[in-house]
């Protein structure tokens, strides 16, 4: 087995090549601030729906990660409920929906909180409130123990297994992680978002956890992202973007877990991941501004309370093509009055009918002017 990046006697003793990384950690931090900025010039009511609509957007990324595919109409009333905003259509959540809300909004809302092993043990009963991750049992008040054999990032077929990456010994793990928390919680020279992008390298090679430890690095991440924003909304998602670059994230660790005290690589990576993110923004951003104009054009009109449903479900991003059969299976109401909804709407110009495509005819927003 080869070195890793754990076993060097300098250990955790990071180095980096600072003039390397001025020029993008510059650009970072002022597009941070353009976007904070931009948001702060919105108004309340539009800055809690931007902030709702990233931490949907981030809880969905960060579990699609990890193969785990929420329900996002779940995820966004679980969030709505717990912000304490309006909760119109809202469905009920399931636990594990709920677990993972609650441990991001902890990350968030309580950024400037100490960070403690009694703090993530906490965020680690939430994302398995059952206890257990599918057949495993998961010790959700302790760090992993190691009884089933060493902490191993591994892939490809049983008998056919390639070992990316070997954790820690357990053993080790409560004056590691003591040391990770002492440093998480202490004022340090090194600029906060650098700091987010070392916390996150550092956890996920402790990897403390029997599961989870991907989703709890994120939100520490996320965390410590607030911290440097200076403001407990977030506007972009970090874990969006990941998502997005998922091959080269898995490439990034494993070559930098593998390697020396040096990671600098990683920091550009990180660095160029969060840029990316922060340019994204802005189509959450356009969506919330046309939320907005629509129900300024709209907000008169008088509308019944299924109508409203379908046409927030619009707004946010309704999965497929919506027929006057799904409009009454969403709203709960029979087939004629589902027409009567959908012909109201027609005539005020709100919905038009979309090109032909099939035997059901199917409706979309019309264009707002």
């Amino acid at each position: 087995m080869g070195k890793y990046i754990y076993q060097y006697t300098d250990w955790p003793n990071f180095t980096w090549e600072s003039e390397e990384l001025i020029n993008l950690l510059a650009e970072v931090r002022s597009l941070q601030g353009y976007l904070t900025g931009n948001m702060q010039a919105l108004g309340f009511d539009l800055r809690n729906e931007a902030n709702l609509e990233t931490l949907t957007v981030d809880i969905l990324k960060t579990s699609e990660i990890e193969g785990e595919n929420l329900n996002s109409e779940q995820v966004r009333s679980s969030l709505a409920r717990r912000l304490g905003m309006n909760t119109e259509g809202a469905v009920a959540s399931d636990r594990d929906v709920d677990g993972i809300v609650e441990m991001m909004l902890d990350a968030v809302q309580n950024s400037a909180d100490p960070i403690t092993d009694d703090r993530l043990f906490g965020w680690l009963a939430s994302l398995f409130p059952a206890g257990r991750s599918g057949m495993y049992k998961i010790d959700t008040g302790i760090y992993r123990t190691d009884k089933t054999g060493p902490m191993q990032v591994v892939s490809g077929a049983m008998g056919k297994e390639k070992i990316h990456f070997q954790a820690p010994a357990a053993e080790k793990l409560a004056a590691e992680m003591n040391r990770l928390t002492t440093w998480l919680n202490k004022e340090t020279k090194i600029d906060p978002v650098l700091k987010a992008g070392i916390a996150h390298l550092w956890f996920l090679t402790l990897h403390p956890f029997d599961d989870g430890n991907g989703r709890i690095a994120r939100a520490l991440t996320d965390l410590l992202l607030t911290r440097a924003d200076g403001t407990n909304q977030r506007y972009y998602s970090m874990s969006a973007q990941i998502r997005k670059q998922r091959k080269g994230y898995y490439l990034i660790l494993e070559d930098t877990q593998s390697g020396d005290l040096d990671i600098t690589k990683w920091l550009l990576w990180f660095l160029d991941c969060l840029l990316n993110a922060l340019r994204a923004a802005q189509e959450i951003l356009a969506k919330v501004l046309t939320k907005h104009k629509f129900w300024t054009k709209h907000g008169t009109l008088k509308l019944n309370r299924r109508q409203i449903l379908l046409l927030n479900k619009l707004l946010d991003g309704f999965f497929g093509k919506l027929t006057s059969s799904k409009w009454a299976k969403v709203a709960k109401c029979s087939p004629d009055t589902a027409l009567r909804d959908i012909q109201f709407l027609l005539d005020n110009d709100i919905l038009e009918k979309e090109a032909a495509g099939g035997r059901s005819t199917s409706y979309v927003l019309a264009e707002i002017v």
